[in-house]
């Protein structure tokens, strides 16, 4: 499951109230900013205190400790990720909507706010296993989704592939927008319009080619030399 019992929130202490959720956003944005300045174990819970203005009875009666601050990050990211599959699923022209997302994709994934945030909770998850189960699961989730979306569109294009193919592209696609969180920190000044087109392409021309399946490439036949 996405949520283990431990990660999350206090039972029954967020409710469903707009003032609760006003409450819970408020705690999130705190964490974030603090996230990005200190890092996960630089940014005390006192110090999110202070940014979000509440006092740590408030912090904890919403969130039991720091992992569960982040898997309802990690939660609202994922969230965000499956209402896009959802609205390219339910698009008219599924090609044509992927198109678009990709180059919304590379720009968000380019942004320093974003890629400084994601990439300490990848750090985090590669040394704390409670938070390397938070991002995992919520991983598997968003590639079980886009994997269902390249199915259906390959399809509709006549193109069938086995799912160790489909989850190949999956794989491959999740790999390049990560690398733009990295890339965002490395080369701030990266040539985002350019990128996004060649992302775009890469994209599209994997999305339409021939099947994909588990094989591996077959190697061109070297010509004979002729006999003399």
């Amino acid at each position: 499951m996405y949520r283990s019992n431990t990660m999350n929130a206090t039972p029954g202490a967020s409710g469903d109230s707009p003032r609760s959720e006003a409450r819970r956003a408020q705690i999130l944005d705190a964490a974030r900013d603090c996230f990005r300045r200190q890092g996960f174990h630089g940014a005390s819970i006192a110090q999110i205190c202070k940014e979000a203005g509440m006092s740590a009875g408030h912090i904890y009666h919403y969130f039991e400790n720091k992992e569960a601050i982040i898997a309802a990050i990690v939660e609202q990211d994922l969230d965000r990720l499956l209402t896009m599959t959802a609205q390219l699923r339910a698009s008219p022209d599924m090609l044509e909507a992927i198109a678009a997302c990709t180059a919304e994709g590379v720009r968000d994934n380019l942004d320093p706010n974003t890629a400084s945030l994601k990439v300490e909770i990848v750090a985090e998850a590669a040394r704390n296993p409670r938070v390397a189960e938070i991002v995992r699961a919520a991983d598997r989730r968003c590639r079980d989704s886009m994997t269902d979306i390249l199915r259906e569109q390959r399809r509709s294009l006549g193109l069938t592939d086995d799912e160790a193919g489909l989850d190949a592209i999956a794989e491959l696609f999740a790999t390049m927008y990560d690398g733009l969180l990295v890339r965002a920190v490395r080369n701030p000044e990266i040539a985002r319009p350019e990128l996004a087109a060649m992302f775009q392409k890469v994209i599209m021309t994997t999305l339409t080619s021939a099947a994909h399946d588990s094989g591996c490439p077959r190697r061109a036949a070297t010509p004979r030399a002729a006999d003399g």
